[in-house]
């Protein structure tokens, strides 16, 4: 049985869902496979206040409109035309906040994955290529087919979903966001959240 994150998860404060979410797991069911990886690194972005945010200022577009809704659902957005980005939707309804999941430590249907993002079987993977393997925002989205298509998914009730875990004592690092060089001072927050030492994190 599986053990979802349930809407008051996402509810609260985004840079306290932004830490809680690391050790959390990300699973996508798809084709009867259900394609998994533990969060090791995450964003925060606080919407109308956070220059870095796609909803700074209140912006309002058919973009960005899943981060106005409810909680707990996804927002998927594409970068340089080619790179999905998977974020959740936190706060309340009206505030548009979201953490994005940064990467992922791969648990299971590696084989998937790796036909996923590299087109080849897993144990053919070098050591490099198997780090690689979800170790950014765009590589786990194509390693667990995630597309605009789960764009506004809800995570409480759908095939694409956050899973609860035993908790487990991890040492959490902060740091500046990454690519946000453009957001004056906002650029300088330490909205990044990772697990210490973890090998799947993609900026030590």
């Amino acid at each position: 049985m599986s053990n979802k994150l349930d809407r008051d998860f996402y509810g609260r404060d985004t840079l306290s869902v932004a830490k809680s979410l690391l050790g959390k797991v990300l699973v996508h069911e798809i084709n009867g496979k259900k394609l998994s990886g533990k969060i090791v690194e995450t964003e925060a972005y606080k919407g109308i206040i956070d220059k870095a945010a796609h909803a700074y200022g209140n912006r309002r577009t058919k973009r960005t409109e899943a981060l106005y809704g409810p909680c707990g659902f996804s927002y998927v957005f594409i970068i340089y035309g080619m790179y999905y980005c998977f974020n959740v939707v936190t706060e309340r309804e009206g505030i548009p906040e979201g953490v994005l999941i940064r990467a992922l430590e791969p648990l299971t249907c590696l084989e998937d994955m790796s036909l996923n993002r590299y087109a080849k079987e897993y144990s053919l993977l070098n050591k490099r290529q198997i780090e690689n393997l979800t170790n950014g925002p765009g590589k786990l989205c194509k390693a667990l087919l995630i597309d605009k298509s789960q764009n506004r998914k809800d995570l409480c009730k759908s095939d694409l979903y956050i899973e609860g875990n035993n908790i487990e004592n991890i040492s959490i690092k902060s740091s500046k966001r990454i690519g946000v060089d453009y957001a004056e001072e906002a650029a300088d927050y330490l909205w990044r959240f990772y697990i210490k030492d973890n090998a799947y994190v993609s900026v030590k």
